[in-house]
């Protein structure tokens, strides 16, 4: 638990009840958590502080989360290359094509249990689940 109380993840998601779901069980598994509404607010906040992983929607207004992460990914600072793990309802193998290239680490499907949520933040994270 203390390896992961130092790591702070980014979720990305239009969905206030999404983010809350998200929230509560990464915070229980001891991360700290800030969220974004879409893209652009995402990219703001990674400018002020940085997160060590980031779990984006794809479906948002303003800047979806694809163009986010290319935008992220394009970028010359150390934050470009923070692990992504992208969720969505979309479960096409042209949506996976998609999150790859546009630098997802990981695409998991809607709906996902906490426990699922977990296992995958540490993985990403380095730390044991």
């Amino acid at each position: 638990m203390a390896e992961v109380a130092r790591k702070r993840v980014l979720v990305v998601d239009d969905a206030s009840l999404v983010r809350l779901y998200y929230r509560d069980a990464l915070e229980r598994a001891g991360y700290m958590v800030d969220e974004a509404l879409n893209g652009l607010e995402a990219l703001e906040k990674l400018l002020l502080q940085p997160a060590d992983l980031l779990i984006v929607d794809v479906n948002m207004p303003q800047m979806d989360g694809f163009t986010f992460l290319k935008v992220l990914r394009r970028q010359e600072l150390p934050l470009a290359g923070t692990p992504a793990l992208v969720t969505s309802t979309e479960c096409g193998p042209q949506d996976i094509l998609a999150a790859r290239r546009a630098g997802a680490n990981f695409y998991l499907v809607k709906p996902l249990t906490q426990d699922i949520l977990v296992e995958y933040a540490a993985l990403l994270c380095g730390a044991a689940a």
